[in-house]
């Protein structure tokens, strides 16, 4: 079993400092699990519902009757599936002294965000649970995360045909079930069929029009399915950084399917010598390495952009900490050089740094301000 130490303590200080924290993650991404553990170790106990299970719902058709009374850690799982909950919860949050902290676990859909922020404003704290990360599994372990992605179950299988099933499993239950019980009313068929397209174009930037056209509808609409596969954290669209230059740079953003196994099972690589045979290995490189960043460095989604010219010069992402901007070209090479883009973008951009992550085993000074990081040692030099 993989310790999750780190977000087990970040979700028991928020709850400590709010009544009420929403724990957001894709399906099966391990909540339920971190939860327990939460509960296990609460000092003054703990109580969980699950809203997947009638027993649970029942005892639920009164909230007040049922939670009014609780003390300690109260643990709703799937809470997307009652949203008659939240004005219940907002009144037993307000509560004097606190008797109780209130831990929801939700698969994010449109409709869950809004009852929360709507009804929750100024209660509740929100924590984005991702599957494993290299500092959870180890940077040794960097390409077997790499291949079947971080969902625990795929991660941990017995083998990667077995982890394969289980990312096979995983799509058809999430495309004929979780979809419509998360609120969204995408055709089944249409959606895999929208997912598998948009793997394919994992790394590039977004042609809505394109996908449209492959579909036979309006823009709006495409863009409506991508905005699904978002809410439900399948997806990831990274904007463009607009700096003030007179060069003309690319507004669209670029789509990545988040979890590097999914996308892989999507493009029906089954093994990692298909894996380095496939047109797409640099692309899933990028985003593996990218979500990677992501992670290690804790920044939210708003603060990161890649930039690009029409010219040709691009960073592949660029975080925005305090500020300052931080940029990171992603190349699947074991010795990176300085090139003219990397040069463009320091002067233009004016970056802090710059760190070239490669697939190498050292970490090296490339320039004044530029340096190659080894992927394997990510964590030590980041």
């Amino acid at each position: 079993m993989v310790p999750r130490k780190t977000h087990r303590q970040a979700i028991a200080r928020l709850l400590r400092e709010s009544p009420a924290v929403l724990l957001l993650g894709a399906r099966q991404v391990g909540k339920t699990t971190l939860a327990k553990e939460i509960a296990a170790s609460w000092p003054r106990g703990a109580h969980r519902f699950d809203l997947e299970d009638d027993r649970d719902v029942a005892r639920l058709a009164d909230p007040f009757l049922a939670l009014e009374p609780l003390r300690g850690l109260v643990v709703l799982d799937e809470v997307q599936r009652r949203p008659n909950l939240f004005p219940a919860l907002r009144v037993l949050a307000d509560r004097p002294r606190t008797p109780a902290r209130f831990l929801l676990l939700g698969s994010a859909s449109p409709s869950l965000l809004r009852q929360s922020s709507e009804t929750l404003a100024g209660r509740v704290a929100h924590y984005e649970l991702s599957g494993f990360d290299l500092a959870e599994v180890g940077s040794r372990s960097h390409d077997r995360l790499w291949f079947r992605g971080g969902f625990p179950r795929s991660f941990a299988a017995r083998s990667d045909p077995a982890s394969y099933r289980w990312r096979d499993d995983f799509v058809h239950t999430f495309l004929a079930r979780d979809l419509a019980a998360l609120g969204i009313s995408i055709p089944a068929a249409t959606m895999e069929r929208f997912w598998a397209m948009l793997a394919h174009y994992h790394g590039q930037v977004w042609n809505g029009s394109e996908l449209a056209r492959a579909f036979g509808v309006s823009h709006n609409v495409v863009r409506r399915y991508l905005a699904a596969l978002e809410s439900v954290f399948m997806v990831r669209s990274l904007k463009p950084w607009s700096a003030n230059l007179k060069k003309r740079q690319v507004r669209t953003p670029k789509i990545y399917i988040r979890d590097s196994g999914l996308l892989h099972r999507l493009l029906d690589i089954r093994t990692p010598h298909e894996l380095e045979r496939h047109p797409k290995i640099g692309a899933s490189w990028e985003g593996f390495v990218i979500e990677c960043l992501v992670r290690a460095l804790r920044v939210p989604p708003m603060s990161c952009y890649f930039w690009a010219t029409h010219a040709g010069a691009e960073l592949d992402l660029v975080i925005q900490q305090g500020g300052e901007l931080r940029g990171f070209e992603i190349k699947r090479t074991s010795a990176p050089r300085l090139t003219r883009s990397m040069r463009s973008a320091m002067s233009d951009l004016d970056l802090s740094r710059l760190d070239v992550i490669h697939a190498g085993s050292e970490t090296f000074p490339l320039a004044a301000g530029v340096r190659a990081v080894a992927l394997g040692r990510l964590l030590d030099d980041l």
